[in-house]
């Protein structure tokens, strides 16, 4: 049987998964709650961290599989993109474990992963698959792409931002009202609360399927500077509905683009990935574009929504059903073009 054990650490999160045959035994996670003081992730924290956190966490994703070690037929490591010094971590121990056992090395890319998390199949369910081809709005906190997906390694990015991601997007307003980061949870959380029309914030227009929130960002740090002028306490009065407005703003410009995607491709399997596809809002309004269009759409668990190791098991595993693996010297990289 093909047992994959992957490891996931381009970020601030530590993560192991064990899959058997397509399905998935463990996914374990240990996050860093470190860089919440810092109003963002701290590349040297992290990589101490995961340094830290390595050997637990991958020891506990095989106890929780019921898999030893020797079991293993390969592991697949995200190899980017990412934070360099945290992805040199999982790397690095991927490696030395793979030699050790004179097993495979699979090499996952992180953008691709979260697209194929949609093809994780837990023991205990069986849920449909979006078939070849399918559109995908991949939406995280580094990234903000509509990517056709024609087989699970033949990708091609139709639009993307050309600046801030959406995620990014979100914590940079969080950070300037005060609230925190992650700012994402914490805007989908007031948001709840608050109407999404009190305030309107600019779009940006940029041609064909990219996608821009820098703009966004400064009209909704002018408008606060401005009303703070007038009301001092403005921000905590209004939280509930600046949180909506600007939820309502940033899925509205996600919402257009996909839009214009689906009927330049004529594609009506659409699916939703990345960290930001838990948000509340953009899950809601994807739901109503799917009953207004006829999509048929595909929502991950909130489970594989952010960085995790089962969409490196899984794509560690289609990769090993082709015999595509990766050299044992082959480099971590920070950045990378999704396009295969």
């Amino acid at each position: 049987m093909t047992t994959i054990l992957a490891i996931e650490s381009s970020c601030d999160d530590t993560s192991a998964a064990v899959l058997r045959e397509g399905v998935l035994l463990s996914n374990v996670t240990a996050s860093q709650a470190v860089h919440k003081a810092y109003g963002g992730v701290v590349p040297e924290l992290a990589s101490r961290a995961h340094q830290q956190n390595i050997v637990p966490v991958v020891d506990q994703a095989l106890k929780q599989a019921g898999v030893t070690k020797e079991e293993l037929s390969a592991i697949a490591v995200t190899l980017g993109p990412g934070l360099m010094g945290s992805l040199l971590v999982g790397v690095s121990f991927a490696k030395g474990l793979a030699t050790s056992l004179g097993i495979p090395l699979i090499e996952a890319n992180h953008l691709q992963g979260h697209i194929l998390a949609h093809f994780i199949q837990a023991p205990d369910e069986r849920k449909d698959t979006p078939p070849y081809p399918f559109l995908c709005l991949l939406v995280s906190g580094g990234n903000s792409q509509i990517v056709r997906v024609d087989a699970y390694n033949k990708l091609e990015i139709l639009g993307q931002t050309i600046d801030d991601a959406a995620g990014e997007a979100m914590d940079k307003c969080s950070k300037v009202m005060g609230f925190g980061y992650p700012g994402g949870p914490i805007i989908d959380k007031l948001a709840r609360q608050g109407n999404p029309h009190a305030y309107s914030f600019s779009k940006p227009h940029i041609p064909n399927l990219d996608y821009s929130f820098s703009g966004l960002k400064t009209s909704f740090l002018y408008f606060l500077r401005d009303r703070v002028k007038e009301e001092p306490d403005f921000i905590e009065k209004h939280k509930e509905d600046l949180a909506a407005s600007l939820e309502r703003t940033i899925v509205d410009i996600l919402m257009k683009k996909l839009d214009m995607a689906q009927k330049q491709t004529g594609i009506r399997h659409v699916a939703l990935s990345g960290g930001v596809s838990a948000n509340t809002a953009l899950r809601q309004a994807f739901q109503e574009r799917a009953a207004k269009r006829g999509w048929h759409i595909y929502i991950p668990r909130f489970a594989y929504t952010t960085d995790n190791a089962a969409m490196i098991a899984i794509t560690g595993y289609f990769k090993y059903l082709d015999g595509d693996f990766c050299p044992i010297d082959k480099p971590a990289y920070s950045r990378t073009v999704l396009n295969s």
